[in-house]
């Protein structure tokens, strides 16, 4: 059995109003030290999986089908059996 965690952002050159606001907030906070926020899903997934290999490309599947856009966001992922 192994657990997936996935982080899914919008690519670098799309504008991500929401981690704007949220870098706006943190400056109105005197929070002067972040440079940059940017905004984004994390999915966990566990998968009854026989190996790492295949419970990959499991979620390699899932998330270019389904959890990202892929014209738009980015996916990143760990797997780990547990």
């Amino acid at each position: 059995m192994f657990k997936a965690k996935i982080s899914i952002t919008l690519r670098q050159s799309i504008l991500d109003p929401q981690g704007k606001a949220i870098h706006h907030a943190l400056e109105s906070l005197s929070m002067n030290n972040v440079s940059e926020v940017r905004i984004g899903k994390f999915v966990e997934m566990t998968l009854n999986s026989p190996t790492k290999q295949e419970a990959e490309q499991t979620v390699e599947q899932a998330c270019k089908k389904l959890l990202a856009n892929p014209v738009m966001e980015d996916f990143h992922f760990v797997v780990e059996a547990i």
